[in-house]
């Protein structure tokens, strides 16, 4: 199934951009009159019309819409130290994209080897991916913060899941099995927090903690950074599929 991307929607006309519109019309030759699927990225797949079929600007008729195309039954926001080598964490976000979440916030720890991420790529990598697995709503990618400044921007969140995964052992607050804590979770709204290669700090542990973040672990295994956020996402998938 062929899937164009348009973030400019007026009325019940849609434009492609230059990217979109020179592989509609060069790479798969449509043309005037083509009926094509285009998802808005926030969740509906329009069915269109092509009205004009320039290379530079592909416009377009819509003639029918689905809400919740490609949907999954949670809302996931996972929390990611960027990986010192930017290929890892490009190909997490793409695979993790393909299984299903919807934000992505880059942050910077303590320990963090890389401290600067442009997320201009990986918003590309986001459109791509959410094209090939069949999915009309597109994750939002958030600008790096500090990891403490996004433990304190979710310290007033009540009804979500808040998770932190980290490779050290407290005594006052055991590490739990992520499935464990998922399958006893009745809610939908979930927030899940890998630190970098270095791990997380105590001190950004013991905050997450008083945050209201439960300590989990991903099994017996030593996971790369990458490894780790994707296999939490695939066990919050697995939960509700």
């Amino acid at each position: 199934m062929e899937l164009f991307y348009s973030h400019e929607i007026e009325g019940n006309i849609c434009h492609l951009d230059q990217d979109e519109s020179g592989h509609c019309i060069k790479v798969l030759r449509h043309r005037s009159g083509d009926e094509i699927s285009v998802i808005d990225g926030c969740g509906t797949l329009l069915r269109c019309r092509i009205l004009t079929d320039s290379p530079k600007g592909v416009d377009a008729e819509i003639l029918a819409a689905e809400k919740d195309w490609g949907c999954h039954p949670y809302r996931l926001h996972m929390a990611v130290c960027p990986t010192k080598n930017n290929d890892r964490f490009e190909w997490f976000a793409e695979k993790a994209c393909e299984i299903g979440f919807d934000e992505l916030t880059p942050t910077i720890g303590e320990h963090s080897e890389r401290k600067v991420l442009k997320t201009s790529r990986v918003g590309k990598i986001l459109v791509s991916a959410a094209k090939q697995s069949l999915k009309a709503a597109i994750p939002v990618i958030n600008e790096p913060v500090a990891v403490k400044d996004f433990i304190r921007s979710c310290a007033g969140e009540s009804t979500s899941l808040k998770l932190i995964a980290y490779c050290f052992e407290d005594e006052r607050v055991p590490r739990r099995s992520i499935k464990e804590v998922l399958d006893g979770f009745e809610g939908s709204d979930i927030t899940i927090m890998i630190g970098p290669e270095g791990d997380f700090s105590h001190a950004e542990a013991e905050a997450a903690l008083e945050a209201g973040f439960i300590p989990v672990h991903l099994g017996a295994s030593r996971l790369r950074t990458e490894t780790a956020a994707l296999t939490a996402a695939a066990s919050v998938y697995f939960r509700y599929m």
